[in-house]
């Protein structure tokens, strides 16, 4: 590809080579103005993968790497108004940064994976396990991490390991020190992937391949480094233990197609700071009057301009004493700044909250339709977390160790390897609701659906199946006819009369003296 810069009078093309591959951005004046994105890497399924093969693709990785941290830089709040060149002392010169790009992947992680993804098995026994699987690893605050860097970066990695226990553990790992490469078939399945890190004594990582684990050492060879094979920590299966997590096929991150229009923002607002200065530092003009020359010495410091006759003749009258103002843009620097701001959120496609017009819907289906597109990226993204969740589970079920004695004696249709495939994921937009329409909703359904997909409406319901069974429960009739707590219970006797604490006969009245004070009032 081609590597591309760009200069102040013109842009400037390299042509590419067999041995380069194109700069990850374009700048203009030390502002970026877009990223390249990146493309999977291919090698060739039957090729031998050495310490030369490695070294090429870290090398390529590497050209991504100002990418993946520029993004990271944005997120953080470090933009390019920082880095532009410094104006003349005497000017002001503001320099203001609003960061759209954290708010713009923080709303959208809430929205997509702020409520936990919902991990269930059909079966009890291995329904557990998973739950327990989950729950000592955090998959909850492992998924939305991956979710938020794939938002910052296009992409993101979880890796799988058998700790000193042998439980199976999952951790993550960001963009900028890991890839994978993918064999040259048509599935375009996962060949290896490394993790990389450079130190004082040279290049360091692992080398992930589907059936073994290396460590990458430095080393003299003209590759500069060598694997060094570790099969104590390689993964169980012949599979690789290490799921590239992606929000799209381009692996795009949320942010890259407002680039320009946010390093616009920030110009047009810091120059808004700089006007506030120049109104505040205005210039003190004093015509027809001669200032004594200390003062007129400092001019460019006191903000002074002196202009008066060369004869020396004063004239009172004409003496003009003022300040001198700049025209006023104001209206327009407004009107360019609420555009700019509009326009990030239209392009990026995620809702600004804090926004006056999104605050007013009342309705469900109002609110449905201003986060229609945010939920369209929400959907794409669900797609794609679930293809890479069912890689991670997968290898998790591929592991005999995970699942004892217990699970095999239940009457499965295959292998325990493939109980993965009957995995249901529930994913859950956070969003505000409102309980009184989703209520009404749930009563219209009544008769029309299951009482299932009729619960399935209500946001106060986090676990249809266990709700239908507990419906079950309280319409059971009780064994008890007179169930504790209830007034015909022996600990309620006293209402009906019986102080004494006497049973009740078999025609319900009471004995011995009650009974006689009831002859009586008859």
């Amino acid at each position: 590809m081609t590597e591309e810069t760009v200069t102040t009078k013109a842009l400037i093309a390299k042509p590419e080579t067999s041995s380069t591959k194109k700069d990850a951005s374009i700048t203009l004046r030390n502002q970026t103005i877009y990223f390249d994105l990146p493309e999977p890497f291919i090698h060739s399924a039957e090729e031998e993968i050495n310490a030369e093969v490695v070294m090429k693709f870290i090398n390529l990785h590497k050209l991504e790497k100002p990418r993946y941290q520029k993004l990271m830089d944005m997120y953080k709040g470090k933009y390019d108004i920082f880095t532009q060149t410094e104006k003349e002392e005497y000017k002001p010169d503001n320099r203001v940064a609003v960061n759209f790009v954290k708010y713009l992947v923080d709303t959208l992680a809430g929205y997509f994976i702020g409520i936990p993804v919902k991990v269930n098995h059909q079966n009890k026994v291995i329904n557990k396990i998973v739950q327990n699987f989950n729950k000592r690893n955090e998959l909850d605050d492992v998924y939305y991490e991956l979710a938020k860097k794939c938002l910052i970066q296009g992409r993101a990695y979880a890796i799988e390991y058998q700790n000193e226990k042998t439980e199976t553990c999952v951790t993550y790992e960001s963009a900028d020190n890991m890839f994978i490469v993918y064999d040259d078939t048509a599935q375009a399945e996962p060949l290896f992937a490394v993790r990389y890190y450079q130190t004082d004594d040279g290049l360091k990582g692992e080398l992930y391949t589907l059936d073994s684990h290396f460590n990458i050492v430095p080393s003299d060879n003209a590759d500069g480094i060598a694997l060094v094979d570790d099969p104590e920590t390689a993964f169980y299966e012949s599979s690789l233990s290490v799921v590239e997590f992606i929000p799209n096929e381009e692996r795009m991150s949320v942010c890259e197609s407002v680039i320009s229009l946010i390093n616009n923002y920030n110009k047009g607002f810091s120059e808004k700071g700089n006007d506030v200065d120049y109104f505040a530092d205005a210039y003190l003009a004093i015509l027809g009057a001669a200032v004594d020359g200390t003062s007129a010495q400092k001019m460019r410091d006191n903000r002074l301009i002196n202009l008066f006759s060369s004869d020396g003749l004063l004239d009172a009258s004409k003496i003009v004493v003022k300040f001198l103002e700049k025209p006023n843009a104001d209206d327009t620097q407004e009107h360019y700044l609420d555009r700019l701001e509009r326009l990030i959120f239209q392009i990026a496609m995620v809702v600004n909250i804090s926004d006056d017009d999104f605050g007013s819907s009342t309705s469900g289906e109002a609110l449905g339709y201003k986060v229609l597109n945010m939920s369209n990226l929400a959907l794409t993204m669900e797609r794609k977390f679930k293809s890479a969740m069912n890689s991670v589970y997968k290898m998790f079920f591929s592991v005999p160790l995970n699942f004892d004695e217990t699970v095999n004696t239940q009457k499965l249709d295959g292998e325990i390897a493939d109980e993965w495939f009957n995995l249901d994921y529930q994913f859950t937009r956070n969003m505000p609701k409102n309980v009184k329409d989703e209520a009404e909703t749930a009563k219209s359904l009544a008769g029309v659906t299951s009482k299932k997909t009729q619960l399935s409406t209500l946001s106060v319901v986090k676990d249809v199946d266990q709700e239908i069974e507990q419906i079950k429960l309280e319409n059971e009739p009780s064994e008890d006819p007179y169930p504790e707590g209830s007034l015909l219970n022996g600990q309620n006797e006293s209402v009906l009369g019986t102080e004494t604490g006497e049973s009740l006969d078999e025609s319900g009245e009471g004995s011995g003296q009650v009974q006689q004070e009831n002859d009586q009032r008859v």
